[in-house]
């Protein structure tokens, strides 16, 4: 990947191109930040608009073979906005699409064939589904609001808090981590009309509260084997799921929850954040926990059994950031990106992929102004477009 020679600035939150880019950050300014990573140094470029008030969520599609980046905009304030961008061949970016929402949504995911998007509202209790590509005064395909007979044990528990879409590897059914209700709800797509169809709840433990989930398979194309795990923010664990395929549906088994912590409890205000599975190995992130010192938090690793999908905790690691948020790891499976909220830094950080150790820092970067400590702002997303 070339050096970040030529920015050209965005032009009043239209289109904008920035060449070389290999990894792109969301910050709650309302920005986005390319990042190039050539030679072990790292470089921000210019801030694109384009991507609402509070962009919350960055994620690359690259289904159709052309590369898409999709945003999801957070804002609280009644009026929200999820975007679509192409990026070209030299790592330009161009935004393609958007559509204005009610807004507070923290996640989404294109579906059946990227011909649809599914979003999920944290307080509002919704899943919302949208044609793609989006369009300005285009409704909603779809509108679910969840509700729950009584609060859960944590206080934050009050109602139900989606958190996260996830499409299965089938692509016939997506997934919900429901953070207030402990539950990982499942949908039936229909990839004609793109509705969704409840099915059977995958029942977590009482105040796990999941967040994000990761599918893993001792084997490609096929689902024998097929793990779900889920980082569950309020346990601060990681959940593994068995899963079968009958009756028209996906159903989820829950059978391990092991902790995030090396040992011992975490420290007060620590949460779970993010997880991601690369080869036999699954990670999650720690915010708030300080396991390497003042405003260092970190990652822990866990093996994956081949034959048995069983999990095993291995270590934690120095994220190299302060309250990471975010995390991905590159397909070559040497370098992980991980985007500190608090510290509003993106780390660089080496992986072994024989041991799936992570280990020393080999470049770090600001973007944009720190956030501060426990509160909604800083950097939310980083993702690197391969």
């Amino acid at each position: 990947m070339p050096s970040l020679n030529l920015i050209v600035p965005a032009l009043l939150g239209l289109s904008t191109h920035v060449l070389g880019a290999n990894l792109l950050a969301a910050h709650y300014t309302g920005k986005l930040y390319p990042l190039t990573f050539n030679d072990n140094t790292l470089k921000v470029g210019a801030a694109i608009s384009g991507a609402g008030t509070l962009p919350a969520w960055l994620g690359l599609d690259t289904s159709g073979g052309a590369k898409t980046v999709y945003s999801v905009d957070e804002s609280w304030y009644g009026s929200g906005l999820l975007a679509s961008f192409t990026v070209g061949a030299d790592g330009s970016l161009k935004q393609a699409s958007k559509i204005t929402t009610s807004g507070a949504s923290v996640h989404g995911t294109p579906y059946a064939g990227a011909k649809f998007f599914a979003t999920v509202e944290y307080d509002p209790s919704t899943l919302t589904t949208y044609a793609l590509p989006f369009q300005e005064g285009r409704k909603p395909l779809q509108q679910l609001k969840f509700t729950m007979s009584s609060p859960g044990p944590n206080s934050r528990q009050n109602a139900p808090h989606p958190h996260a879409t996830h499409v299965d590897p089938t692509g016939k059914f997506l997934l919900v981590p429901d953070l207030g209700a402990d539950l990982i709800r499942i949908f039936s797509i229909d990839a004609t009309s793109g509705k969704l169809t409840a099915c059977s709840q995958g029942e977590a433990q009482k105040g796990d509260g999941p967040r994000h989930g990761a599918f893993w398979g001792p084997s490609a194309n096929s689902t024998d084997g097929l793990m779900l795990y889920t980082v569950n923010e309020l346990g601060n664990s990681v959940t593994s799921w068995t899963t079968s395929y009958t009756g028209g549906c996906l159903a989820l088994k829950r059978q391990q929850t092991l902790t995030t912590s090396s040992g011992g409890a975490l420290a007060k205000g620590s949460k779970a954040a993010e997880v991601h599975v690369q080869d036999n190995f699954l990670y999650a992130a720690n915010r708030a926990d300080q396991t390497f010192g003042k405003q260092q938090d970190s990652i822990a690793t866990y093996s994956i059994d081949a034959s048995t999908g069983k999990i095993a905790f291995v270590e934690t690691s120095n994220a190299h950031a302060w309250f990471p948020r975010t995390f991905q790891i590159n397909k070559a499976g040497t370098l992980v990106a991980v985007g500190g909220q608090t510290s509003s830094n993106v780390a660089i950080i080496k992986r072994d992929p024989a041991t799936g150790k992570l280990g020393d820092l080999i470049a770090s970067a600001a973007v944009a102004t720190p956030g501060r400590e426990q509160e909604e702002d800083g950097l939310s997303s980083v993702i690197w477009l391969e």
